[in-house]
């Protein structure tokens, strides 16, 4: 029987970046299938009490970009705290993700997201700009604007709908956030935990 684990995902979190290919390569180690969703994080909030960052007491902000400072330096990767191009709506990136996974794969899918993060936090990039998006998806071995152009048709809405949906109904309130065995693991600092059921479930 194999494994299988939900990757519930906002491309546009910095943490989910910081836990993206640590929690990739573990699900590899592992034999675990990695089942990929991107979702619409202000939905999720909308339903679990998170607020969207400019609306955080000030408390909140200043102690997030301590910990982004902290795990950038412990993970040795670059992370931008204030990139030019964020806040930005993540709709477009998030349905190319589902695109690239409809044509190519989770495999693909997953350098795409990898991409798409680093952008954002490293590359100083506009993953809200359709031609920054193409570039991205080409750069990754696709043709980018054939993909950008799926990415907007009705099924790939679709998923991303039913994704956000199950993102509820499994009482996610942020991202990343993993489902292995129905149980719940929050945040890239919690993939320790999860390779540990990994390892024992």
């Amino acid at each position: 029987m194999s494994k299988v684990c939900e990757y519930f995902l906002a491309p546009q979190s910095p943490w989910t970046y910081l836990g993206h290919e640590r929690f990739v390569a573990l699900c590899r180690k592992h034999g675990v299938q990695i089942e990929l969703k991107p979702m619409d994080l202000g939905k999720v909030f909308s339903v679990s009490g998170g607020l969207p960052l400019p609306k955080r007491p000030p408390q909140r902000q200043a102690y997030r970009l301590v910990e982004l400072t902290r795990w950038s330096d412990y993970l040795g990767m670059p992370l931008n705290l204030h990139p030019k191009f964020f806040p930005v709506p993540p709709d477009a990136a998030a349905k190319l993700i589902i695109a690239v996974r409809l044509a190519h794969g989770t495999d693909a899918a997953l350098d795409v997201t990898g991409a798409i993060m680093r952008a954002v936090w490293a590359e100083e990039r506009n993953i809200a700009d359709a031609d920054t998006l193409a570039a991205i998806a080409s750069a990754c071995g696709h043709d980018g604007k054939a993909l950008l152009k799926s990415s907007e048709t009705a099924s790939v809405q679709a998923e991303y709908d039913r994704n956000t949906e199950q993102a509820m109904a499994a009482n996610v309130f942020g991202s990343p956030w993993y489902v292995y065995d129905g149980e719940g693991y929050w945040g890239q600092d919690r993939l320790d935990f999860l390779e540990r059921a990994f390892a024992t479930k």
